[in-house]
């Protein structure tokens, strides 16, 4: 810290300041006092409506009444909405995942369908290459005919079989596929039959009950009816009997 100065404080200087600022709480005071507010007179007047307690009570009860309805039919309705929006919601991740797995599906069997195809065309390649292969030492047939045939012509006739029972397995396999082809045919319909058949059983039940309803209420008519008949006839003379009236 460096040098300083100690400048002694004037204590005439500091009174006079304190007896000026005492002077101005003082004035503001006395100006605080004259100019204070005096007391409010109103002329009486009579508030309020032209209704009585009870209408007023009542009517805030009915308000609060139906503000309370409101509330609870504005909370359902959002209940609902809410529920409704879930369901769709479920409805449409169903959607998405019946599509993927129906994609899948088809992916599947044109993939099987396709790795069928390869193994056929394996197979009938290398069939035609074992058959190639036998018939090639094969003689040629001619007008000749070989009347003791040779280990040749065992081989051709081993290569002619099983050429055959190829084309006899390939088309039992056709007929195989086009027999479940048919029974599934078979079996949808059975079930839209089946379907067609419990729906028009359930409209004849729901026919025939509203039929017997009516019924009863026909007869239900005819009962009242008939028993009003019957009272109005035991009352009717008494009616139109008056005292003092022959005849």
């Amino acid at each position: 810290v460096g040098p300083y100065v100690l400048v002694t404080p004037n204590e005439t200087r500091r009174k006079q300041l304190k007896q000026i600022a005492k002077k101005e709480l003082d004035d503001l005071e006395q100006w605080k006092k004259e100019h204070k507010p005096g007391p409010i007179t109103l002329v009486p007047q009579r508030l309020g409506g032209n209704k009585s307690e009870a209408q007023v009570r009542q009517k805030q009860q009915m308000i609060l009444m139906q503000s309370k309805y409101q509330k609870k039919q504005k909370r359902e309705e959002y209940v609902k909405a809410k529920k409704a929006a879930e369901e769709a919601e479920i409805l449409k991740k169903k959607a998405i995942q019946r599509e993927k797995a129906e994609r899948l599906e088809a992916k599947k069997r044109q993939e099987e369908m396709q790795r069928r195809e390869m193994l056929l065309e394996e197979q009938k390649y290398k069939t035609n290459e074992l058959l190639n292969r036998l018939d090639v030492g094969l003689p040629k047939s001619d007008s000749c005919q070989i009347a003791n045939p040779g280990p040749e012509s065992t081989a051709w006739k081993r290569s002619h079989a099983y050429k055959q029972a190829l084309g006899e397995d390939e088309n039992r396999r056709l007929e195989e596929m086009k027999q479940k082809q048919q029974e599934k045919a078979e079996l949808m319909k059975l079930e839209q039959k089946q379907e067609d058949e419990t729906r028009t059983r359930a409209l004849r039940n729901e026919q025939r009950s509203c039929v017997q309803l009516l019924f009863i209420f026909y007869f239900t008519l005819r009962v009242n009816n008939d028993f009003l008949d019957r009272l109005q006839n035991k009352t009717q003379p008494n009616n139109i009997y008056h005292p003092g009236c022959t005849g």
